[in-house]
């Protein structure tokens, strides 16, 4: 359990809110809405036709409750509930840890767009 108290009747773990079917692991790759975070996570999709399998991301809003807070890059754990709201029919139940892997592809992007802006300010025009 989580040491942080809980009032959010969402919560999968302090709250009234069971969750049933399926879960799933992934990295939240954004959490700015209040209490919602969006999660994704990579898949293999075998093509027959190739007869090789190609990597699939999945994203999902989930519940975010706040004893849990995961923010951007943390590899958590999900399941799904009851529809929340519209878009929202999971919940995250555990934090498992950070995603290293994701922090330094975000940090390698950040780099690159930095030096392209630095170069659009200086004059020089960016190549294609």
């Amino acid at each position: 359990m989580t040491p942080t108290p809980c009032n959010d009747a969402h919560c999968g773990i302090h709250g009234q809110l069971l969750w049933r079917g399926r879960s799933f692991t992934g990295t939240i790759v954004e959490s700015k809405a209040q209490k919602t975070a969006t999660v994704e996570w990579t898949r293999k999709q075998y093509i027959p036709k190739f007869e090789r399998y190609e990597k699939r991301r999945s994203h999902l809003k989930v519940h975010n409750p706040a004893c849990i807070n995961a923010i951007k890059g943390d590899l958590v754990r999900i399941g799904e509930t009851r529809k929340i709201s519209k878009t929202k029919a999971f919940v995250i139940l555990e934090k498992i840890g950070q995603d290293v892997e994701y922090l330094q592809r975000e940090e390698a992007l950040d780099r690159v767009d930095l030096s392209k802006r630095k170069k659009t300010e200086a004059g020089e025009e960016p190549r294609p």
